[in-house]
């Protein structure tokens, strides 16, 4: 009985002596028939007594951790079910995107201006990531990257990073062909711009997600970018599918774009802006191309520019689309409106004589001047010699609130309603502020700004009978309706002026087009720095019409800052008009009005010119 003594030492075994014989006899009994067989329920063990706190504090240990299960499965199966499916699906279940194509951008004719193609972009699993030294040399010559941009990257998050988006797809193929684990294919799409610099400003670009950042691809992003698909897999644990679930969602391309421009007109007029900016050492240019009779934008160029696809390292000077963001005082081109008002008010005809000798007139402390005196000029040799006295003579004659009027109603100091970003409102101060100096010098373009699409379309009253014409980026063919501005005598009076100023005799004889009669008004101003006129830094622009006997285009043409010491409109800009309208309307298939004599032209545009007042 020793084990029952260590077993409960404070209790010693009973005292066998005592015992009867009949007891003993009890025990040897027990004690033979145990042999093998331990009598458990005649165990000490059993009759030892245990403290009721210890049995509580096993109950309530028990209780206590069957409601900790209890509610962890009740969070796990009611509360929390969203979450733990989702994990659970994550692990096997994936949802891939089908990209949508982008719409295409084309031009009048269907000629290509923006596309996408598919370019596949690499990317990578770091944490899976095990090329050898020669695997990962030649990943890196393949991507153009080195092994610290690389490091770099990888360290950026162990589950997906991108290498290189939007590679060619021999790239693609030479990087496939390493067999490197943890590097993978995703198929993108790259746009592509076939016409390059000449219509970057009107097209714009996208970013690596093909979103629209700029031009047309901004504007008409809704309608370019489609709506992209989805596919739901799953997949087993080599990353393999192994069956859709659910409904997968086809991709739904974008819609394509037919704009206005022509990409022949474009290009040409794009060359001859670039070329008349290097040959004159300025600092930009601008050219715009309408077509009248549907008021569509057959060309917008801009120089400097920049090739859409290849943006790295760009200006903020060749982003600028400066025919449409950037405004200037319009110097003399704003007085054939002047004289235009003139003649729809009755105050003058075409005939009408008016002295502006001595070539200068006063107002207060300031005088306003001619280049030098003319003496008496009709109001039509007002517009061809461009007379700022002349001009202020027939302004002074109005009401600030009639001039205002005009000039709002050709949509000066209001936003073209054009589907474009960055359109310009210019300046137009409201009339009962005007002092009469300010009227005057209004007259002739100083004092209120327009860009020079706004110029551009303000010219579409003269050559649309006095209706002022809606302009569109989008392709219309059908003739558009304008707003009656001017009535159509006057119109054509006007005409016959512009026509008069790019003559002989006129500020612009180098207007002069091979076949086309042309018309038009130069333009010539100090440029305003910090609230001062700059004495050496100039403006030239020329705006005109072609033809002139049934009026088919207007053209705007702006060179900023020339800089070889020749500035004025007639000799800077006019050149460019010149060209732009020949090119353009040949390839409109618009029949000469003139007989062709190349030596005429040329003769007159050496011609010098009317030195222009400004």
């Amino acid at each position: 009985m020793k084990w029952l003594s260590r077993l409960w030492p404070g209790r010693a075994p009973a005292n066998t002596a005592r015992r009867s014989p009949r007891q003993q006899t009890a025990v040897r009994r027990n004690t033979s028939l145990g042999s093998g067989h331990l009598q458990y329920a005649s165990s000490p063990l059993l009759a030892a007594k245990t403290p009721l706190w210890r049995a509580r504090l096993v109950v309530l240990g028990v209780g206590v951790g069957f409601l900790v299960l209890l509610g962890r499965a009740v969070y796990i199966q009611v509360i929390g079910t969203e979450f733990y499916q989702k994990q659970g699906e994550s692990r096997y279940a994936r949802t891939f995107e089908l990209p949508a194509s982008r719409g295409r951008i084309t031009d009048r004719h269907g000629q290509i201006l923006a596309a996408s193609v598919p370019a596949p972009s690499i990317w990578a699993i770091p944490k899976d990531f095990r090329p050898d030294a020669k695997q990962q040399q030649a990943l890196l010559r393949l991507l153009g990257m080195t092994s610290r941009e690389l490091a770099t990257r990888l360290a950026d998050n162990p589950n997906f990073v991108w290498l290189r988006r939007q590679v060619d797809e021999s790239v693609a193929a030479q990087v496939k062909a390493l067999g490197i684990k943890g590097l993978h294919q995703q198929r993108e799409f790259r746009r592509q711009y076939p016409e390059g610099e000449s219509a970057a400003h009107v097209v714009g670009f996208t970013n690596l997600e093909e979103r629209g950042q700029e031009g047309i691809e901004l504007a008409f992003q809704k309608e370019l970018e489609g709506r992209a698909g989805s596919r739901s897999v799953v997949r087993d644990r080599l990353g393999r599918i192994v069956e859709d679930i659910g409904e997968s969602r086809e991709p739904v391309d974008g819609s394509d774009l037919a704009l206005a421009l022509d990409s022949k007109v474009q290009f040409f007029a794009y060359q001859r802006v670039r070329d008349a900016v290097l040959e004159h050492n300025a600092k930009a240019g601008s050219v715009v191309v309408l077509d009248v009779l549907t008021g569509e934008v057959l060309a917008l160029a801009n120089y400097p520019s920049y090739v859409p696809g290849e943006r790295q390292g760009l200006s903020g000077a060749q982003l600028r689309n400066r025919a449409v963001t950037d405004t200037f005082e319009p110097g003399s081109t704003m007085k054939p409106f002047i004289a235009a008002l003139a003649l729809q008010t009755g105050r003058v005809t075409p005939d009408t004589v008016i002295q502006t000798a001595p070539g200068r007139i006063h107002f207060g402390s300031a005088t306003i001047s001619d280049s030098h005196p003319h003496g008496l000029l009709s109001v039509e040799q007002v517009i061809q010699k461009s007379s700022n006295v002349g001009t202020v003579k027939m302004a002074m004659q109005m009401e600030p609130r009639e001039m205002w009027e005009m000039f709002s109603s050709v949509g000066i100091g209001q936003k073209p309603q054009l589907a474009f970003p960055g359109l310009a409102s210019g300046r137009l101060r409201p009339y009962k502020s005007w002092r009469p100096v300010e009227q005057a010098t209004m007259s002739y373009g100083y004092g209120l700004s327009v860009s020079l699409l706004q110029l551009a379309r303000a010219y579409t009253v003269f050559a649309r009978d006095g209706q002022l014409m809606p302009v569109t980026m989008l392709k219309n063919e059908v003739p558009a309706a304008g707003v009656q501005v001017f009535s159509p005598e006057v119109a054509r009076s006007v005409r016959h002026m512009l026509n008069m100023a790019a003559a002989p005799g006129g500020t612009a004889p180098k207007a002069q087009a091979i076949g086309y009669s042309v018309g038009g008004k130069t333009g010539t101003a100090h440029k305003q720095e910090g609230g001062s006129y700059v004495s050496n830094k100039y403006r030239a622009w020329f705006v005109g019409i072609a033809p002139v006997s049934n009026p088919r285009i207007v053209v705007a043409v702006m060179v900023d800052e020339p800089g070889n010491g020749r500035y004025f409109g007639g000799d800077v800009a006019a050149p460019v008009f010149s060209q732009v309208v020949q090119q353009s309307l040949r390839m409109l298939g618009v029949p000469p009005d003139l007989e062709v004599q190349p030596q005429i032209v040329a003769r007159a545009q050496a011609v010098k010119a009317e030195e222009e007042s400004f």
